[in-house]
């Protein structure tokens, strides 16, 4: 079978970043670039452990940028999370140790009791939070910086311990109704804009439906815990509380949701409509519609699943949202969508499935184009978005491997997206 032309980018990408001495990193002060799973070696190396676990690269590659990584300690406590610090270089640590019988398993008892404490704090802040009675901040429950992103680490590596079950308690009681200025406000309003600081745009704040920093990164891990069978009280009807906060926000026209709610949006019952509407992993109908199939598989809701994956074919088919599109990266470009798919697609019902793979062959084309030379393409992908895994050349190459073979990633980098 011949092989699809952008797994030549793959290859070109991975060329170019072979060795950490050797490869364009970028200007970024050093001991960020070594901690940051979104922009640094921890993220490339998610690409060399991934291609080795396909048997396409060797592993000393991957060895070569876990090492760099690991040259001095990393950051933990209230400075890291799973994007930065100890969490992120335990997640590319982990992936390859799934393939490497007896590696680095040393370092990862040492990570895991970290994190272990580390999580262990921010639930206690989350629950004294929630006594009192104040608005969570984004950081505290979202996948980049807070506890759904540590909840994704702990399901792969131990989905039945008592801290992830921890976690899913916490999740559930997120979901129960808030009061701010005397009204009632979702368990995950935050009283700031969506960078998680103070904005004027956002009087009385805001609710989150992202993926990236919203409530759809709950939905996700308690769906894909519940999907392996770690349930807790309550956990059923936490998710019907979020798919019941979607549908009454999603859009006709798409279909789509807004990336957030504001406190005029809540009191009229309508989004603005002229609001972005890119449908990305991080914000939008891809991660939010990967989200809700997850939510629907876990409930045995079949009409929910095919709602779920229509809305996705739906919002690539719709030249709209693809022109909201405007770059190539992992995070909200097409090689993320690409992979979103591959995944919704690998769990599709029947009557879907085949458009959804339908849609694939266009998004890799538009990020190689059919005859475009990968390794000029590879330059231009790292002057446009650097070598990393959110926005940069090693995330578009990872989230082309599964789209360009219809097989599942074999290391599971992407959980740290809860899309898996």
């Amino acid at each position: 079978m011949t092989a699809h032309p952008a797994l030549a980018l793959v290859d070109a990408v991975a060329d170019r970043l072979t060795h950490p001495d050797t490869a364009p990193i970028g200007p970024r002060a050093t001991d960020w670039r070594r901690q940051s799973l979104a922009h640094g070696l921890p993220g490339i190396a998610l690409l060399h452990i991934e291609r080795a676990a396909l048997d396409l690269g060797p592993w000393q590659r991957a060895h070569d940028w876990l090492a760099a990584a690991s040259r001095t300690p990393f950051t933990s406590g209230a400075d890291s999370h799973l994007f930065y610090g100890a969490p992120a270089f335990a997640h590319a640590l982990a992936c390859a140790a799934d393939h490497l019988p007896g590696s680095y398993q040393r370092a990862l008892d040492l990570l895991d009791r970290q994190m272990a404490a580390d999580v262990c704090r921010r639930l206690g802040a989350a629950h004294r939070r929630i006594d009192a009675g104040h608005l969570p901040a984004l950081a505290e429950f979202d996948a980049i910086r807070g506890l759904s992103g540590y909840g994704a680490y702990l399901l792969r590596r131990n989905p039945g311990s008592t801290a992830l079950r921890t976690v899913l308690d916490y999740c559930v009681r997120l979901t129960e109704p808030i009061s701010h200025d005397g009204e009632p406000r979702p368990g995950w309003w935050t009283g700031t804009g969506p960078s998680g600081r103070p904005d004027g745009r956002f009087p009385g704040g805001h609710a989150n439906n992202g993926m990236a920093h919203g409530i759809g990164s709950i939905l996700a891990l308690l769906s894909l815990a519940a999907r392996h069978g770690t349930l807790v009280d309550g956990h059923h009807e936490a998710v019907r509380t979020i798919l019941a906060w979607l549908d009454r926000w999603q859009e006709e026209t798409g279909p789509a949701w807004p990336y957030w709610v504001t406190q005029e949006e809540l009191r009229t019952g309508r989004a603005d409509p002229s609001a972005p509407r890119r449908p990305s992993w991080c914000y939008g109908t891809a991660g939010l519609a990967r989200a809700r199939q997850l939510a629907a598989l876990a409930l045995g809701d079949t009409a929910g699943q095919v709602d779920a994956e229509k809305a996705l074919v739906a919002a690539l088919t719709d030249s709209a949202q693809l022109t909201a599109t405007t770059d190539m990266g992992l995070c909200h470009g097409f090689a993320g969508l690409a992979h979103v798919v591959e995944r919704v697609a690998a769990d599709a019902h029947p009557s879907t499935i085949g458009q959804l793979r339908g849609v694939i062959p266009v998004l890799l084309a538009t990020v190689h184009p059919p005859s475009t030379d990968p390794v000029t393409a590879t330059t231009g992908l790292l002057e446009d978005g650097g070598p990393g895994l959110l926005d940069g050349a090693a995330g578009i190459a990872l989230a082309l491997l599964a789209p360009s073979t219809a097989a599942p990633p074999r290391s599971a980098w992407d959980a740290c997206l809860l899309i898996a």
